[in-house]
């Protein structure tokens, strides 16, 4: 009896552990994905927005991804928005492919993430192409918990299917006054200025046109708002086309019906819609008034078109582009604008009737910033083999603080560190820095997604130790000395070596112009002595005559030449002497 209750101990424990694991495992992956609306009937031609929800079941979630499809036959996007998104953080903006017809996105928030049965991710704005079942899937997503470590507790996600068709007007329709057999058919009427019954044009001038068949002998015409009226402007021969001019606004009709030789046909008519006013003049009203510190004011703004109605609005905040929203998501909730920045800013918002005449309203509004955080603790000076860290504060507990570090001229760096409970924060740098002067500030970001402008910029000195700042001046100075001295010696050697080949030079001209002085000696010598035996000839002619006048001045001159050429060679090897001394 004893062991029959211990093993029923043991398989009821084994019942709980294992309900417990599973409605537990249950309970704690609890998210879900859908669209809103999830259904609906539409219109080609035009567009309706389709929001992207997540449930969260009562847990905290801090990030999502997920990849959509949707059919381009069917459908195209015209735009995606993350104004009112409960994700503040985007690895990469949404996107989409029209020809592949994909959708991604990744987003994200801080601590402590998002709670709630309907958080919104993005807003997709669709334009029906063409009629027939368009469905919105999930080929993948992810939902993360904010739990520290991101688990997945995605569950399921729903689709939507979309009956996209042609509204039939009541016209054209044929109308026979008297049935008689053998008249013409009712003629098929197009408009290349109103060419789509169902939808609305902003022009008063309309143009018509329809065929002939063979045999037709009149046609009577008529532009009214009756839509089965009978035609009685008769047109003898008949005309293929007329222009209807300044026609008020409003819902119209152009009759056609033709005549043959048997008589008056059938009735064609041809709806066709004007509207040339805007939509009502509207304001925008912001909620938490004009001037507030949330990041994302609420605004209200709604018109009305008496005729077409309101068929979009576009919204352009500061120098941003034009974004459109649906109708249905003004009227639906208040509008959150996407995250601002801390500033002043105009928003301009146009209102589009379904004949694309709008209306415009603006509005000025005032972000304000929340305080900076401020550094605390920090050196001012660090040794290259040393890691930054710095402390700070700031008022806003468990923030987000973005922490900005740029050296000298080169591209800033950012970094991100959370705060504590006390707004107390603590940046260490993941690498050593390079020697330089940085700069260093901060900014500070709420739950909300709310900033503060940058902190005071403080400034820190990173150089080498002072060992190795020797060393490397040592190794440096010798980079440039060893260069140095190795130039002077190559100098030195270069002016030694011509020295001493002009040294050589010198004295072998010394030595060449001793030679020729010695044999020009010689030469002047043995002419010398030529001379004066030619002169000691004449002399001797003297004694046994006596010498004409003209030879006694000859003897005379070749004395004085002899004398003057001797002085002026001996004149010019001196110079030359002096010269190459």
């Amino acid at each position: 009896m004893k062991d029959k209750k211990i093993q029923f101990l043991k398989f009821a424990l084994f019942l709980g552990l294992f309900a417990f694991s599973f409605f537990g495992a249950r309970a704690a992956n609890a998210a879900t994905l859908n669209f809103s609306p999830s259904s609906g009937n539409f219109t080609v031609g035009n567009i309706f927005t389709v929001s992207v929800l997540v449930n969260t079941q009562g847990k905290a979630i801090n990030s999502a991804e997920a990849v959509l499809n949707f059919p381009t036959a069917f459908l195209e996007i015209v735009s995606i928005s993350k104004s009112s998104s409960i994700f503040s953080l985007w690895v990469e903006e949404p996107s989409f492919s029209n020809n592949a017809g994909t959708i991604s996105l990744t987003g994200g928030l801080p601590t402590p993430g998002f709670n709630g049965s309907a958080g919104n991710i993005i807003s997709i704005v669709f334009r029906a192409k063409r009629a027939g079942l368009a469905s919105l899937v999930f080929s993948s997503a992810i939902v993360r918990a904010n739990d520290g470590e991101g688990t997945n507790i995605l569950t399921s996600s729903e689709n939507a299917e979309f009956s996209l068709g042609i509204v039939r007007p009541s016209a054209p329709e044929a109308i026979t006054p008297v049935e008689t057999s053998g008249v013409p058919a009712a003629p098929q009427i197009s408009s290349p200025t109103h060419p789509d019954p169902n939808k609305w044009y902003a022009v008063n001038d309309a143009k018509f046109t329809w065929p002939l068949p063979s045999g037709t002998t009149g046609v009577r015409l008529l532009v009214s708002r009756i839509p089965n009226a009978i035609p009685t402007v008769t047109y003898i021969p008949a005309v293929n086309s007329r222009r209807a001019s300044d026609l008020a606004d409003g819902t119209w009709y152009f009759s056609v019906r033709l005549k043959n030789n048997v008589g008056w046909g059938a009735v064609s008519h041809f709806r066709f819609q004007i509207d040339t006013e805007t939509p009502k003049p509207f304001t925008i009203k912001f909620i938490d008034g004009n001037k507030t510190s949330n990041p994302r004011p609420t605004v209200v703004f709604d018109t009305t078109d008496s005729l077409s109605g309101i068929n979009y609005y576009k919204i352009k905040i500061g120098e941003g582009d034009f974004f459109p929203v649906a109708p249905e998501v003004v009227k639906r909730n208040p509008y959150m604008l996407p995250i601002q920045n801390p500033g002043k800013r105009n928003i301009l918002v146009q209102a589009y009737d379904n004949a694309e005449n709008y209306s415009v309203a603006t509005e000025e509004f005032i972000i304000e910033p929340l305080d900076a955080p401020v550094f605390t603790e920090y050196l001012k000076e660090l040794q290259s083999d040393q890691v930054l860290t710095a402390k700070g504060e700031t008022k806003y507990s468990n923030s987000q603080i973005i922490i900005w570090l740029q050296r000298e001229k080169d591209d800033h760096k950012s970094f991100t560190v959370q705060s504590d409970q006390n707004g107390k924060f603590t940046f260490t740098a993941d690498e050593k820095l390079r020697d330089g002067i940085y700069q260093l500030w901060a900014e500070v970001v709420d739950a909300r997604g709310a900033k503060s402008l940058p902190s005071e910029k403080i400034t820190i000195a990173v150089a080498k130790s002072a060992i190795f700042s020797v060393g490397t001046w040592a190794v440096n100075f010798l980079a440039i000395i060893v260069p140095l001295v190795v130039l002077i010696f190559a100098l030195l050697f270069i002016l030694w070596y011509g020295w001493h080949k002009f040294s050589m030079f010198r004295k072998k001209l010394k030595k060449e112009v001793r030679e020729a002085e010695s044999a020009l000696h010689r030469a002047f010598d043995l002419l010398k002595e030529d001379i004066r035996e030619q002169v000691k000839m004449l002399e001797k002619t003297k004694n046994r005559r006596e010498l004409t006048e003209e030879e006694e001045k000859m003897i005379k001159q070749f004395k004085k030449d002899l004398d003057d050429a001797e002085k002026f060679v001996r004149k010019e090897i001196e110079d030359i002497e002096k010269e190459i001394k």
